[in-house]
């Protein structure tokens, strides 16, 4: 039996469109191995604004990165967004 497909991105809720990207909220670097479905801007972003060190420590301590304040103006902005919006990531 397979698992469900996911049906929204682990950071910002929305539902996934036709692209899906896997992440891992504990870097491989780090020992990570679970993955969890984002969209390809939210996994930009997330790269973008933290290294494997900083989301190895975030993780370990449980901190969700949806309320981490880096990321606070872009989970506003792209909230209002269709699935498989994309734009350039700083």
């Amino acid at each position: 039996m397979r698992a469900p497909e996911p049906t929204s991105c682990w950071l910002c809720a929305r539902p996934l469109g036709r692209r899906v990207e896997w992440h891992h909220p504990r870097p491989k670097s780090r020992g990570g191995r679970e993955t969890v479905p984002v969209h390809p801007i939210c996994h930009r972003t997330i790269h973008a604004n933290f290294t494997n060190v900083e989301l190895a420590r975030l993780e370990a301590e449980s901190v969700p990165l949806a309320s981490h304040p880096k990321l606070e103006r872009f989970l506003g902005w792209i909230g209002r967004k269709p699935p498989d919006f994309h734009a350039p990531t700083r």
